[in-house]
């Protein structure tokens, strides 16, 4: 149930997004799903690829300091209200989510998100006794 998923610390420049998508590709390594954040001096790029062991030795090897950690993911409608009634749950129950970044795949009308929060077990004990389909692994790592 749980992805893993590839955290690069980069500086916050211009160009600094650029060299740890190069080695990726160079390593046939595929993304698919992403999400940057940043602060004045640094940056997180969150990725979720096909192979995380290959991509995080890809990267180590090119001097990135990269990061495994686990998150999960779940299908939601992909229709206005799909996410909160998602976030409903987790709210209800009390969960504190430190973040969460989604994307579209291949069945209509169906959405992934992807969440992360300090008790992930929990996360998904209470997603699951909610009914909200948690997506393996392998289907996000294969979409």
């Amino acid at each position: 149930m749980k992805i893993k998923q590839l955290s690069i610390f980069l500086q916050n420049k211009m160009g600094s997004l650029a060299k740890p998508l190069e080695v990726l590709t160079v390593a046939d390594v595929n993304i698919r799903a992403m999400c940057m954040a940043d602060t004045s001096e640094f940056g997180i790029l969150r990725l979720v690829v096909d192979d995380p062991i290959k991509g995080k030795e890809a990267l180590e090897e090119n001097n990135f300091l990269v990061k495994l950690t686990d998150i999960i993911g779940v299908e939601m409608n992909d229709v206005p209200g799909g996410l909160t009634s998602v976030l409903d749950v987790i709210k209800d129950n009390l969960i504190d989510l430190e973040y969460l970044y989604a994307f579209s795949h291949n069945k209509e009308d169906k959405a992934i998100l992807l969440l992360h929060a300090e008790d992930i077990d929990n996360l998904i004990d209470v997603l699951s006794k909610n009914n909200i389909p948690i997506v393996s692994a392998e289907e996000v790592y294969t979409l």
